[in-house]
């Protein structure tokens, strides 16, 4: 006679919820979050025109507790859908332009001499912020960048010899033009990897256009963050990242996620393959999109959800396929496509 958790992977999600019988009907509480997530929604929606999925994808950045690389071409509301995100939230924000003469120091801060009292002191830079957005990441140069790695990764930095910590919630969002690369320096493959996502955000379509052109003019001598209201405060941000670190999810799926990965490193499209890294960011993203769906589980569409946005600036296309058009972006959906779903 089999056991009973033998009929357990084929018992349906919906079969769970519905059963009075079982305890965990209402293992997490999201309702708090959802009305949250709406209400950031609706503010943002008071400025930005469509966008839908670049909002989405932040919101589940910084539920995840991710960083976020934005691309498009320049006036697509990169740098204000952030900065309004920011306002959004009761959180200290930074704003960082990137420029070719930027130095490490003018973003972690220096050490200074201090007469008072015959010691240096160390003076914080804008890095040490709840919300930092950077525009034109590319337009610093390499040490700059990488003056970037152990705050993204560890939320600390090391100056002299000494560790400071980042107040916590941290969240970089960065910028970037993909179009005009003229005195720009392209973020080499080890901070990429530090982003959670890559968004690209597309042009509106002549609706959103038209709509823009309205708000615009109805706007007159308002300025467009005038509008936002903060509600969000940071203590309730961080509950919310623990609330999301607890969502379910099933070991078949954990080994759906593992299959996409592999397959990145086994096509023969693909230069670089994903790392151990990747799987975990799309684990840490399925769940921040499966909260946000109001489900304390994870489905295999957060999964499929998660993987481009996660995987496109981690992979490598081989030289041959780049010249013929191939992008990494096209490669990770047809992979996507190509490993079976768990069911």
């Amino acid at each position: 006679m089999p056991k009973p958790e033998s009929t357990s992977s084929s018992i349906d999600h919906s079969t769970l919820v519905n059963n009075n019988d079982l305890q965990f009907k209402s293992r997490l509480d999201l309702t708090e979050l959802q009305t949250s997530i709406q209400k950031i929604k609706q503010e943002l929606g008071k400025v930005i025109v469509g966008q839908n999925d670049m909002v989405d994808m932040l919101i589940a950045s910084l539920l995840a507790k991710g960083h976020s690389l934005i691309e498009g071409v320049p006036g697509v509301a990169k740098t204000i859908t952030a900065k309004l995100l920011a306002k959004s939230l009761n959180v200290d924000f930074s704003r960082i332009q990137f420029t070719p003469d930027l130095m490490p120091s003018d973003i972690l801060g220096t050490s200074v001499f201090n007469l008072k009292d015959s010691d240096f002191e160390f003076k914080k830079g804008p890095i040490f912020s709840n919300m930092v957005l950077i525009d034109e990441i590319n337009r610093a140069p390499a040490k700059t960048q990488a003056a970037l790695f152990e705050v993204m990764e560890e939320n600390q930095i090391t100056i002299d010899g000494q560790k400071f910590k980042i107040d916590l919630p941290f969240m970089v969002l960065a910028t970037q033009n993909p179009v005009e690369q003229e005195g720009t320096y392209r973020l080499p493959e080890a901070q990429l990897d530090r982003f959670l996502f890559k968004i690209d955000v597309d042009y509106p379509n002549l609706d959103e256009e038209i709509e823009i052109l309205v708000r615009e003019h109805q706007l007159k001598d308002l300025e467009k963050t005038d509008t936002i209201s903060p509600f969000l405060k940071a203590k309730q941000i961080l509950e919310y990242q623990n609330l999301v670190a607890q969502i379910i999810i099933e070991e078949h799926l954990l080994k759906y996620i593992a299959e996409l990965i592999v397959a990145t490193r086994n096509n023969p499209f693909l230069y670089l393959g994903a790392s151990p890294r990747a799987s975990i960011a799309i684990l840490k993203a399925s769940k921040a999109f499966a909260a946000m769906g109001g489900r304390d589980f994870v489905t295999p569409e957060d999964i499929k959800r998660a993987a481009i946005p996660v995987l496109q600036h981690r992979v490598i296309v081989t030289p041959e396929r780049e010249m013929e058009g191939l992008t990494s972006k096209q490669i990770i959906k047809h992979i996507i496509e190509t490993v079976e779903i768990p069911r």
